[in-house]
């Protein structure tokens, strides 16, 4: 485990970590699934202006880097590019995607909601995977 962290790309786990949150703010922005997000999740435009942006945008930014740390760790120092991809994306569309599906089937939510929202991970966990990989 100690070669594991001495090894780790700790720029790179923060750089995938900040294209998500790129990838996230074109993701559900108007431009691309903003809207159709909002009315698929029931969020009004006056719900979106409430709550404490700080915690939500600050807990979203840990949530993500342990998620993009976790797939660091689990590719390894011996990654490459393709492997790094084929992992992120297997981790996104297979872990990250499915687990959001039985949420989604017992809590009666879209499809459209779940391909939305499965989506975005799988998105940026093969960008990352990639990244990672490829960063030496």
């Amino acid at each position: 485990m100690e070669n594991s962290f001495q090894s780790l790309n700790w720029l790179a786990v923060i750089a995938v970590t900040l294209l998500s949150f790129l990838i996230g703010s074109i993701w559900y922005s108007p431009v691309l699934f903003g809207k159709l997000w909002q009315r698929e999740a029931d969020i009004t435009d006056e719900k979106m202006k409430t709550g404490n942006m700080g915690i939500i945008f600050g807990g979203a930014f840990v949530l993500i880097f342990i998620s993009m740390f976790n797939l660091a760790m689990f590719l390894g120092p011996k990654s490459d590019l393709s492997f790094g991809m084929i992992a992120g994306f297997l981790t996104g569309f297979g872990w990250i995607a499915t687990s959001i599906g039985v949420l989604y089937l017992f809590e009666r939510r879209s499809v459209k909601l779940f391909f939305i929202n499965a989506g975005y991970h799988i998105i940026c966990f093969t960008a990352s995977g990639a990244i990672l990989g490829a960063w030496k």
